[in-house]
């Protein structure tokens, strides 16, 4: 990748200085809203568009205190909870009304008091853990019993830390954002097929219909594993994609990608451009190697009441996790998800 990325060259559109705080906004908007159904892209312009999660967050007494920003950096990390979901049957229904309790995707994104890039955490969505309120069961049980506020507070209570903006994006925007990027190349690891479509191990391109595909696909022996780990490959290919000069100096693909994007996200109500603009400015540095991403350790697989397949969270290492959240140490942090 070039460097200057973000600094398109020549008479393209806008003057400079403007299209400088557009791109940083853009790529870092990007960078930390991307759930494995969807990778949200948008123009300040178009930030009205989004649908708004009203009274998104936990009761005050029961959260974490705001982060502090670490010794010689003027922010504090920031934490944003995403929550991915393929339950909507068309855009003309809200996101949040066809959510219910699947959300298929939960994820983490810290950005540090650097700047310095973004660390993605994966949960996977049939961890064990206790729901507060509610006692023990999987984690998207807190959907069903209590929305995305009952979500916010169980992920607090895991990471022992605030989260400060949460987004919900439905997996059915993947394929025409996808195919707004021309397609996405990833290095698969794994072949494996399902349904009519085949993923060939080794280097491939997927069109937004095998986009959609790829990262939904739940037909692997180790439960849902696997499926977190290519919604991460798949993150970071269209993170690369939309990073990339091609994008960021085509007028015509930033139109096409707002557009595919907008009918599939929501935010809370705090997550809106001052946010953006702030971020972006901070974090123009930042390029797709600078996301990293890992699963939230477990200790295999088991059942629970009534049979039901769960998956065990490694409580030792969560330890580790949660220092980690705190010390503003995630960058490096690559533990084995199983």
């Amino acid at each position: 990748m070039t460097e200057n990325l973000l600094e398109p060259t020549g008479t393209e559109s806008r003057p400079r200085s403007k299209k400088k705080v557009l791109f940083w906004t853009l790529g870092i908007f990007l960078v930390f809203v991307l759930i494995a159904g969807g990778i949200i892209w948008a123009a300040l312009s178009k930030l009205g568009d989004f649908e708004t999660i009203d009274n998104a967050f936990p009761e005050e007494s029961t959260r974490p205190e705001e982060s502090v920003a670490a010794e010689g950096e003027d922010d504090p990390s920031i934490n944003i909870l995403l929550l991915g979901s393929d339950s909507r049957a068309d855009t003309t229904t809200p996101i949040l009304d066809d959510l219910g309790n699947r959300a298929d995707t939960i994820m983490v994104a810290h950005i540090p008091s650097d700047r310095s890039g973004v660390q993605i955490m994966s949960i996977m969505r049939d961890s064990w853990v206790e729901i507060p309120g509610y006692g023990h069961s999987k984690i998207n049980a807190a959907m069903s019993h209590g929305g995305v506020p009952l979500m916010i507070e169980t992920v607090e209570d895991i990471i022992d830390q605030r989260i400060d903006h949460v987004a919900v994006a439905d997996f059915n925007g993947f394929e025409n954002i996808t195919d707004a990027l021309g397609g996405v190349e990833l290095n698969n690891p794994r072949a494996f097929s399902y349904g009519d479509h085949q993923f060939q191990e080794g280097p491939i391109t997927l069109n937004g219909d095998e986009a959609l595909t790829f990262v939904r696909s739940r037909n692997f022996s180790d439960g849902d594993y696997t499926r977190v780990e290519n919604q991460q490959l798949f993150m970071k290919g269209m993170a690369s994609e939309v990073l990339s000069r091609d994008t960021l100096t085509s007028p015509g693909k930033l139109n096409d990608l707002v557009e595919a994007t907008t009918p599939y996200v929501a935010l809370d109500g705090d997550f809106g451009a001052g946010t953006m603009v702030g971020l972006g400015t901070s974090m123009s540095s930042v390029r797709a190697n600078d996301i990293t991403s890992f699963t939230l350790p477990t200790s295999g697989l088991g059942t629970e009441g009534g049979g039901q397949s769960v998956v065990y969270i490694d409580w030792d290492e969560l330890d580790e996790v949660q220092e980690r959240f705190k010390d503003d140490e995630l960058a490096d942090y690559q533990p084995d998800p199983r």
